[in-house]
């Protein structure tokens, strides 16, 4: 069975959305689809402040560390608005190290950020099925 490596583009703002992801990568693999190692971490570090400039440097590193090993990151559109300084430099280190991108449409939503769909391989509905596939098919 094929194991991927995946970094989730994530928010601690938008924790619920980050989690429903993992939970249908983590039915994928018991379903017996595939299996993934989550190169993301959703939580955050009270040592680091993104509103520093040697915060935003130390959050800059982490991010590119967890990105690089990654074979695939998945952006979730619908966090771009609030967070795009961030997504911007996730979707452009992704891009550096030429990485698979699935982007995530937000449910309801029809408009897409430009930067997302400009650099996504793929874009799909926020449903299990068309993140899992999009996965699966890498």
């Amino acid at each position: 069975m094929k194991t991927y490596n995946i970094f989730i583009s994530h928010a601690w703002k938008y924790t619920e959305h980050y989690n429903k992801v993992v939970q249908w990568l983590n039915e994928a693999q018991s379903e017996g689809k595939f299996n993934w190692k989550n190169y993301s971490v959703p939580e955050h570090d009270p040592l680091i402040d993104p509103n520093t400039s040697s915060g935003k440097t130390k959050l800059k590193n982490a991010l590119d560390a967890q990105i690089k090993p990654a074979s695939i990151v998945i952006i979730l559109a619908g966090m771009y608005a609030a967070h795009s300084d961030w997504i911007d430099f996730e979707i452009d280190t992704a891009v550096s190290y030429e990485k698979y991108i699935i982007g995530v449409k937000p449910w309801g939503q029809e408009r897409i950020p430009t930067k997302v769909s400009n650099n996504a391989d793929i874009m799909v509905g926020w449903n299990k099925s068309s993140v899992v596939d999009a996965v699966a098919a890498r």
